[in-house]
């Protein structure tokens, strides 16, 4: 991660949450007040932004020290104290809101990631992100992607080209929009096209595309896909990709399987910050 990239992110967040100043920390403890606490793990999860925890509050105060035996990627068990912190009062109580925030969210995508990594397991298939993140995170989301277990898709527009349906409509075809972009693209650049029927996948498999994705399709058809396909591009699948169906996906041969729920509606996961 782009650690000026980081901090902007984590002080404007500050900002927003701090406002003017605290105005309960800063009536109840006086400047040199000193506290100690404690991570609390309320569920299993997968530990995703230990650093980003602990830049929060070396952005508030350096004072403050956070210290840990686990690092991203560690799984905790619930009711496990798995940080410990210390520093001067107002800071901690400051930072506390922010600091968990990111931390919950992060942890959160981590730990359904790699449940998705799981379920794929001994397939083949790899996990991966899309761009459905929350606006400004998504360097910070795909890194718990990643932290999970999972592969980052495409950062941003600008790292690859892909056909989407509305491309396709605007364009008037698969084949009338590759071929624009072969005029206009360096070759260097991967190509890839989003499919909704068999006849559109016959259409990207003879542009000599290298990713197809086969989007909503029922498992009947992604398998007959995969069978014309198979080995003249990668195979992505999309839409409707839940947990569940995780195992039927990965069984039929496809080599990636992306997934917005990863970042775009997953739950936080469960972590209190305790003074002592």
């Amino acid at each position: 991660m782009n650690q000026l990239t980081v901090d902007d992110i984590l002080r404007r967040a500050l900002q927003e949450d701090i406002g003017f100043g605290d105005l309960t920390s800063e009536a109840i403890f006086a400047e040199g007040h000193y506290s100690r606490g404690y991570l609390l793990a309320k569920e299993d999860l997968v530990l995703a932004g230990m650093e980003v925890f602990t830049r929060v509050f070396v952005l508030l105060d350096d004072r403050i020290k956070v210290s840990s035996r686990y690092v991203d990627g560690d799984r905790v068990s619930e009711g496990e104290k798995f940080a410990a912190l210390e520093g001067p009062t107002r800071a901690l109580l400051m930072g506390e809101r922010v600091a968990l925030n990111f931390m919950q969210r992060l942890a959160g995508i981590a730990t359904q990631t790699s449940r998705y990594v799981a379920a794929a397991r001994g397939y083949g298939a790899i996990i991966t992100d899309t761009r459905k993140t929350t606006p400004g995170l998504r360097m910070l989301e795909k890194y718990a992607v990643a932290v999970g277990g999972g592969s980052n898709h495409r950062f941003g527009l600008d790292s690859m080209v892909m056909i989407k349906d509305n491309h396709i409509k605007a364009a008037g075809g698969i084949s009338a929009a590759i071929n624009q972009i072969r005029e206009r693209v360096s070759p260097f650049i991967k190509i890839e096209v989003e499919t909704e029927t068999l006849e559109q996948v016959r259409e990207a498999v003879a542009a000599g595309v290298d990713v197809i994705m086969l989007d909503n399709m029922p498992i009947a058809v992604i398998k007959e896909a995969v069978d014309m396909i198979r080995g003249r591009a990668l195979i992505e699948v999309s839409g409707n990709v839940t947990l569940e169906r995780i195992g039927d996906l990965a069984a039929a041969g496809v080599d990636i399987i992306s997934s917005g729920a990863l970042t775009h509606s997953v739950k936080a996961a469960d972590i209190s910050m305790k003074l002592e």
